[in-house]
């Protein structure tokens, strides 16, 4: 499972904002500086933990991630792509990464698994990197890519904005509120992602 295989799909799609982009004069590192600053916005909501913050949450997470195509797209319209804005385009999303789930896990209080959901995603992305910097390429593959965490992220606000007594502190099934649930999965499937990548990479090198 990993919506980033379907990214060719989507970026079909961008054309009209690569478009209106480019003839407002933005640039694709501009694009990523606000697609970051969506994603600390979601975060900073994201800590109110009220419904209508789950909701605005959502939204800049999904920007969030709609721009993160868009800047890609801008920078092979105008010939600009680069390394410096590679590198850029990475750092940005890995602290975008940990803006959105230290917001979630001040949410709902729970530092331990937060942790653990922030340092599973971390791997998960390094291990991504870290395969393309031996010379076999870019990773996205695994149990969970940043576009599936995105995506469960903003459903996952969804619903804890509309669940009646879920964005207070009511657990879900009697164990795990929504927001909570989703970080432990983030920590668990994070390191397995990880892992999975890991052994892959081993067994291309070998």
């Amino acid at each position: 499972m990993t919506l980033d295989r379907l990214r060719p799909v989507a970026e079909r799609g961008l054309d009209p904002f690569v478009v209106a982009a480019d003839r407002l004069g933005l640039s694709p590192d501009g694009i990523s500086v606000v697609a970051f600053g969506c994603a600390v916005a979601a975060g900073v909501v994201f800590a109110v933990a009220t419904p209508l913050a789950y909701v605005a949450g959502s939204l800049l997470v999904f920007l969030n991630g709609w721009l993160d195509l868009v800047d890609g797209a801008l920078a092979r319209e105008q010939d600009v792509a680069s390394a410096g804005g590679d590198l850029l385009d990475h750092v940005l999303d890995r602290y975008a990464d940990i803006a959105v789930l230290v917001g979630l896990t001040a949410g709902v209080g729970r530092f331990g698994v937060g942790f653990a959901a922030v340092t599973g995603v971390l791997m998960t992305s390094y291990l991504g990197t870290q395969i393309q910097a031996v010379g076999i390429g870019r990773d996205y593959g695994g149990l969970l890519g940043r576009a599936d965490r995105l995506a469960l992220v903003g459903l996952v606000g969804v619903v804890a904005a509309v669940v009646p007594g879920v964005a207070v502190g009511v657990p879900l099934l009697g164990v795990l509120g929504p927001v909570t649930l989703l970080l432990a999965v983030f920590a668990v499937v994070g390191h397995l992602t990880a892992l999975q990548r890991f052994w892959g990479a081993r067994r291309d090198l070998s």
